[in-house]
């Protein structure tokens, strides 16, 4: 059941204490800041070197199909009330918005290492990339971001090296193995070892909402072992499948190398909660956009 809440210099909210979660999988933490409802993960929080959250519809200013937490400039929302909700998140945070480090999301693999030179790339000034839908740092107080409205969030957390990652993996980063290339990425950069690895998988839509055609269907069977596939795809025949994309990202990183215990699915699925997050399939694309962050400490 919903309760009104209200602050100073705040509009009221809805705060959902109740969200639909799928049974047997990850056990996301909802938590309340100033207003704002948010996610994270109790495996990420406990390395004791990040602070991270994936934002929820609940505690911005933006209003109509955008209300109330939208994140995006692009969607057709005022620019004002985008930059207000960016300013909460970085509030929680413990940061400006000067700190964030926006992606260039074309359903890519491709990674991007930044440093503090881009810093407000994409919100305080422009980016000078493009097709970019990971970003790797192992600098504090950069604050890593990308954005979803039912695509897969990737959180990546290198306690070791004191090194982190952010990735967008929608169907095409997945099939494309977005997860491992941001791996090989941090090896590249910091030396990662992915058994020193801590993952979030975050919350998307998930298998029981998510219904594909025959080309997603052959992408996945031309890059995933057949014991992976029967495990992920599932034919509803007439051409149609349901597609797991949180087991689809498990597997990709446990062949990878990065242990069970170390990766934490969600349990929420963007499609069936949409009052309490944005999902485009759910709205019709009718829809704000969500956000992740990850920033070293």
């Amino acid at each position: 059941m919903a309760e009104e809440i209200s602050g100073k210099d705040r509009m009221e909210y809805t705060v959902y204490s109740s969200v639909k979660r799928k049974e047997g999988m990850g056990n996301l933490k909802q938590n309340m800041q100033g207003g704002v409802e948010y996610l994270t993960f109790p495996l990420l929080e406990e390395t004791g070197i990040v602070r991270h959250l994936f934002s929820t519809r609940i505690g911005g200013v933006s209003e109509g199909m955008f209300s109330t937490m939208n994140l995006s400039y692009t969607r057709g929302d005022r620019k004002e009330a985008v930059d207000e909700n960016f300013r909460r998140i970085a509030e929680i945070m413990d940061a400006n918005v000067s700190d964030f480090v926006l992606p260039d999301q074309t359903h890519t693999v491709n990674v991007r290492k930044v440093t503090a030179k881009d810093k407000g790339k994409g919100i305080t000034k422009s980016k000078d990339y493009t097709d970019v839908d990971g970003l790797i740092t192992d600098e504090r107080g950069i604050i890593l971001a990308a954005f979803y409205a039912d695509c897969v969030p990737l959180f990546l957390v290198d306690k070791r090296r004191r090194a982190i990652g952010l990735a967008h993996s929608g169907w095409k980063g997945t099939a494309g193995r977005i997860g491992e290339h941001m791996l090989f990425a941090m090896k590249d950069a910091f030396g990662t070892k992915p058994e020193d690895v801590f993952v979030g998988i975050g919350p998307s839509i998930c298998k029981d909402c998510y219904e594909v055609g025959e080309d997603v269907a052959e992408a996945f069977s031309a890059r995933f072992p057949e014991e992976m596939l029967s495990k992920i795809l599932f034919s509803k025949g007439g051409g149609k499948y349901l597609l797991d994309l949180w087991k689809a990202n498990y597997f990709i990183f446990l062949t990878a190398g990065v242990l069970k215990e170390q990766i934490s699915i969600t349990d929420i699925c963007t499609c069936c909660n949409p009052d309490y997050l944005f999902s485009h399939r759910a709205s019709g694309g009718k829809r704000g956009n969500l956000g992740a962050f990850l920033c070293l400490v």
